[in-house]
């Protein structure tokens, strides 16, 4: 048996590092503290834009007091999903009603996801954002893949070229809605973005007898999404009922879920009950 020098050792050793550092770290690495983040279930109520508000205000508030860096919210949480109302009721992002969720952050000094109904001339849009805890919009998407349908006029659509993510001190963090992570080209678009994180508010609605089992459709769309874009992904959900058009008496029942970014589920919501559902997530960091 040859036995070679201590200092030939680790060199060799070193060599066979460097040699698999492709396969072992090949596109991302784990290198940031665990972050508690919060997914707000909250009960949204259609047009009900002060009421909303209040229980917008108490979750943020119970994730503060059990120690989130983020509160993240559903889709359209301030008007209700395909509610052709809002198109009187909502107004600009940036606009009153976004500044007002800008104070909260900032009063709790928390990041704060939201997803809302933005109005923009005579278009509106489902729009998602992310607000720091200084209560600056710092990312705003419209969702794309919009399920147009159930909804006369529907809403405007947002574009693909548009699809980012931003770097924070938390990480990279990206925002899609809902449908949008139906589509794979959507999906891809967000990987190339390098997200650390995404962030998708769902509005995930279906006949109230086919509940819970459809929040399990729901745990495999999120788990599909961080396995296709390799991040973590969270996805909180609604509680409540549509109120107009083709889906009038469907429901939002919550159970909403989170993802590795391998795919593995992290936690769900109760079912059919507001929740604040914590989950500690350690984001993917790009490698350089």
């Amino acid at each position: 048996m040859i036995r070679l020098p201590v200092k030939v050792k680790s060199i060799f050793a070193l060599g066979l590092l460097s040699a698999f550092s492709g396969f072992f770290f090949s596109a991302r690495v784990y290198s940031m503290d665990k972050l508690k983040i919060a997914l707000a279930q909250v009960r949204c109520v259609d047009s009900d834009l002060e009421g909303n508000f209040a229980r917008i205000e108490q979750m943020t508030a119970r994730a503060v007091s059990q120690g989130a860096v983020m509160v993240l919210f559903p889709e359209t949480v301030d008007l209700g999903w395909v509610n052709p109302e809002a198109y009187s009721l909502a107004g600009p992002v940036p606009g009153p009603f976004s500044r007002r969720l800008s104070e909260l952050a900032k009063r709790h000094a928390i990041w704060l996801g939201i997803g809302l109904c933005e109005k923009q001339g005579d278009k509106l849009y489902d729009t998602a954002v992310l607000i720091d805890p200084q209560g600056e919009i710092v990312l705003k998407h419209r969702k794309i893949n919009l399920l147009s349908w159930l909804m006369d006029p529907p809403y405007t659509p947002g574009r693909a070229a548009d699809i980012k993510a931003v770097d924070t001190p938390l990480g990279r963090v990206g925002i899609l809605i809902c449908a949008d992570s139906f589509e794979p080209e959507l999906l891809e678009a967000m990987a190339l973005q390098r997200p650390g994180l995404v962030y998708i508010p769902y509005g995930w609605a279906y006949q109230r007898e086919g509940w819970p089992e459809h929040g399990f459709q729901l745990v495999k769309t999120v788990q599909q999404a961080a396995r296709a874009i390799g991040a973590p992904v969270l996805g909180p959900n609604l509680v409540g009922e549509i109120t107009h058009g083709e889906w009038k008496g469907r429901t939002f029942e919550g159970l909403s879920t989170a993802a590795d970014a391998a795919g593995m589920s992290l936690v769900q919501g109760r079912w059919n009950r507001e929740d604040l559902v914590m989950v500690e997530i350690e984001p993917v960091c790009p490698a350089r």
